[in-house]
């Protein structure tokens, strides 16, 4: 495994989501002050993008926007229904003013696509 460079921080609107192509993965990055977060992008109850709903800053959660489920940034669990289903959770830090995301290339899926 090993750190890939995603974009500058700096590109990151603060409190949101963004999508980015990772190793073949559709990964949400999500910004809440100088931390960052990123999971899969696809909802685990439907294929919707998570990048398109809502941060909870507060409770470091990711709201789908087609049917309100919220992911845990931190464990991919959601918290609310109607998913049951986690999504995956990638490591990802800040270096030298860069976002670098954690991926194994072996978990990549040829399904997801980017937008």
């Amino acid at each position: 495994m090993s750190a890939l460079d995603v974009c500058a921080l700096a590109d990151l609107a603060p409190n949101s989501a963004t999508k980015f192509a990772v190793a073949g993965r559709s990964v949400a990055v999500v910004r809440i002050g100088d931390d960052v977060y990123a999971i899969g992008d696809t909802c685990s109850h439907a294929d919707v993008s998570l990048s398109e709903g809502e941060v909870w800053c507060d409770e470091k959660e990711l709201e789908c926007w087609k049917h309100g489920s919220a992911f845990s940034l931190i464990t991919g669990q959601p918290s609310t229904l109607p998913a049951t289903q986690a999504v995956p959770v990638f490591v990802a830090s800040v270096v030298d003013g860069r976002v670098h995301i954690e991926i194994e290339t072996s978990q990549t899926n040829d399904s997801e696509v980017a937008q």
